[in-house]
């Protein structure tokens, strides 16, 4: 994606997201979008590794006890 490889892109991006939101809610809203990709990331891993344990047992391996 060619969206952000202009440094003028982002300045306008930030810009626009200081006019809209507001530069003292700007970090209250990255904490809180930072706190749900650490949640996401570690449900995405809890899933891989429950789908891990589901291939061995279906491919005939003994599931563990």
């Amino acid at each position: 994606m060619n969206l952000f490889r202009e440094p003028t892109h982002l300045l306008v991006l930030v810009i626009a997201l200081i006019v809209i939101f507001g530069a003292t809610r700007l970090p209250v809203i990255a904490k809180s979008v930072g706190q749900s990709m650490k949640i996401l990331k570690s449900e995405v891993k809890d899933l891989r590794e429950d789908g891990a344990d589901d291939s061995t047992t279906a491919s005939g391996a003994a599931p563990e006890a």
